[in-house]
């Protein structure tokens, strides 16, 4: 038997073309298989068993195709272009589980009450405002159109809201001078405003937005675009 050794090769292309399927029939047949392929698009491009069903119970009258037109149509042309894009359908996505844990009662006992550190993050010019939590760890990212007091402070209720549903209480929210004009918006909450003096930082939240930047650097400049839509 005769192989091709392919390990020392830069590449391979195994394909059938047109051309070369062609070959193997007369022209005779090459022409029947053309009228074949034209019939099976005329009458909306049915399944090829369909087809072949419809040529013997001679459901198509005076048809001058027979079944063996149509298989060399199928091994000449391949699928029916048309009726693959016309009939495939989506495929089901897959279950989505949806699972909630119960909130552990050392966790609820030990960090139920939460103090969250905020900030603003600048990607590429567009505004996030972040918050991570003391102890949990737990760190969000709002994208927010400005930064009017309003648009702060809902984004920053969104992520209380996230808290509350897990039965933790945030009591404390610590930031730098730029969320002085947000305490107004938490007058009628529990929750205390702590703001960090001039020049001064929040220090848990800005290392984590030192980290975010990092890797979201490493990802830009792997990739092949110089520029990036917002």
């Amino acid at each position: 038997m005769f192989f091709s050794d392919v390990k020392n090769e830069v590449a391979h292309a195994f394909i059938n073309t047109v051309e070369n399927n062609k070959t193997k029939y007369t022209v005779k047949a090459y022409s029947d298989a053309v009228r074949a392929r034209s019939l099976q698009n005329i009458i909306g491009r049915p399944r090829t068993q369909d087809y072949i069903k419809y040529v013997e119970r001679n459901m198509i009258p005076n048809c001058p195709v027979s079944k063996a037109d149509i298989m060399h149509a199928e091994d000449i042309f391949g699928a029916n272009i048309g009726s693959l894009q016309g009939k495939t359908v989506w495929k089901k996505s897959p279950r989505i589980v949806t699972t909630i844990h119960e909130l552990p009662a050392d966790i609820a006992q030990r960090h139920g009450k939460v103090t969250i550190e905020a900030d603003i993050m600048y990607i590429n010019g567009i505004p996030f405002v972040m918050t991570t939590s003391r102890h949990i760890h737990f760190c969000t990212a709002e994208l927010i159109k400005n930064k009017k007091s309003t648009t702060i402070a809902t984004s920053i209720k969104q992520v209380i809201q996230i808290y509350h549903r897990r039965s933790f209480k945030v009591q404390f929210l610590l930031g730098d001078g730029q969320f002085e004009h947000v305490r107004k918006h938490f007058a009628d909450t529990d929750i205390t405003i702590n703001i960090t003096g001039r020049n001064e930082h929040v220090p848990a939240i800005e290392r984590a937005i030192r980290t975010i930047k990092e890797r979201i650097r490493a990802i830009v400049n792997q990739l092949a675009f110089q520029v990036l839509p917002s």
